[in-house]
């Protein structure tokens, strides 16, 4: 055990005296400082899009529709008649920085339901909150010319606040769908960024230490598997260590958003809704053994494609089949999180190599089997020692370009 430790505190020291880790460690709450202070500007009215509406329509829907945007809270809008060259003057004054953009409405909008919009910055949350202001206002409108009684419109018009409640393990749990969402996609997040960044680094020390031949002194007196496993450990506690920071710092920052938002000349009461969600214990508990898991898994694979290699240039040809295996389950979560009871999602939580995300993200949607997840940690436990073998037989052979037949006789020998 103390050959293992050895090389663990070795790969952490190493890995954490460089300067690319504290710039990485800085980098992340100098980015949660920006979020905070861009929610903090939002709410001061930097949202608010100044926007002209042109005017076409017959019955002079205009002045109802820059009542409409007003009242959204995210427009100040101004009417504009149509006429010859208006077209040109608002873009003009787009162009210039002095208008957001400007919406052109016929007789079209209440008929069929189409508008125009002209801006320099066509933003999904502007064309969004026009498309739902305006479709209100369109409901009403051809109601009216049904006659119906505009109060009575009005008071029909309600939004729904729908209760949502996860049934989990016969008991029903307040929860949500996009808090359940952010959070198995904020969990895949650090888990897809500590293998890809992590694991490189893996291989890449043991790359180095096979080409300098430094790897044949060191298996003379410690095992291909402690050697792995303590470089493993190291990357992985550096990974934690810059996690923990990361961590620490959003709590400190949300702590301090009331006075950011005071020296902003901000309302703090604008920034109490940023709160960290809360993470059941199971869900913390599944989240820490997939993590551990999965880099145990990938980053033995990037181990065993170090030690399968030669040289730089053909570890970076063999690392890509490792990297698109990661970005399978990656690309995957919006499937995981839509149906988390499907079969595409159950054959990727019993893949080893796709298990590691897929599990907690279909735990973290919805309710997973007990049997599933037991499943899921076997499998993957099965991997990480299958991936071993090409590490050690493959750690001692130079010379050779690894191809499918020679890993396979290499597995043989092991």
């Amino acid at each position: 055990m103390h050959k293992i430790w050895a090389v663990v505190r070795r790969e952490f020291v190493e890995r954490v005296r460089t300067k690319w880790f504290w710039v990485s460690a800085i980098l992340g709450p100098v980015l949660f400082a920006g979020i905070i202070v861009f929610q903090i500007v939002q709410s001061m009215g930097g949202a608010v899009r100044n926007v002209a509406v042109v005017d076409s329509t017959t019955d002079k829907l205009g002045p109802k529709v820059i009542e409409a945007l007003d009242a959204s809270g995210s427009f100040r809008a101004t009417l504009a008649a149509a006429g010859p060259g208006v077209i040109d003057s608002l873009s003009n004054l787009v162009e210039s920085k002095q208008l957001n953009g400007f919406l052109i409405i016929t007789d079209d909008l209440v008929q069929t339901g189409r508008a125009e919009y002209q801006a320099s910055n066509l933003g999904m949350q502007t064309i969004e909150s026009l498309q739902r202001t305006l479709g209100k206002l369109v409901v009403k409108a051809r109601l009216e010319q049904r006659g119906v009684n505009p109060g009575v419109v009005d008071w029909a018009q309600i939004r729904i606040a729908l209760d949502q409640k996860k049934i989990s393990h016969g008991k029903a749990v307040s929860d949500s769908a996009t808090q359940s969402f952010f959070m198995a996609y904020f969990m895949a997040i650090l888990l897809f960024m500590a293998i890809l960044l992590y694991g490189v680094n893996v291989m890449s020390s043991v790359l180095e230490e096979k080409t300098t031949r430094i790897i044949e002194v060191l298996v003379s007196s410690i095992r291909p598997f402690q050697l792995m496993l303590g470089k493993i450990l190291g990357a992985g506690s550096v990974s934690f260590f810059q996690f923990v920071i990361w961590g620490v710092s959003a709590r400190v920052l949300l702590s301090l958003r009331g006075p950011i938002a005071r020296a902003l000349g901000a309302d703090p009461a604008s920034v109490q809704t940023m709160v960290l969600p809360h993470i059941p214990a199971a869900t913390l508990a599944v989240f820490i053994a997939f993590f551990l898991g999965g880099f145990l898994l990938y980053s033995a694979m990037f181990a065993a494609v170090g030690a399968m290699s030669s040289n730089e240039q053909e570890a970076r040809q063999a690392q890509q089949p490792v990297t698109y295996l990661l970005m399978v389950s990656y690309l995957s979560i919006l499937g995981l999180t839509n149906d988390p009871s499907s079969t595409f999602a159950r054959t990727l939580s019993l893949v080893p190599f796709t298990t590691p995300i897929a599990t907690p993200v279909r735990w973290t949607a919805g309710s997973m089997p007990t049997w599933e997840l037991a499943a899921s940690l076997v499998i993957l436990a099965i991997g990480i020692v299958a991936v071993t073998w090409v590490y050690r037989v493959g750690i001692l052979m130079t010379g050779k370009r690894p191809t499918v037949k020679e890993l396979v006789r290499w597995v043989r020998t092991a």
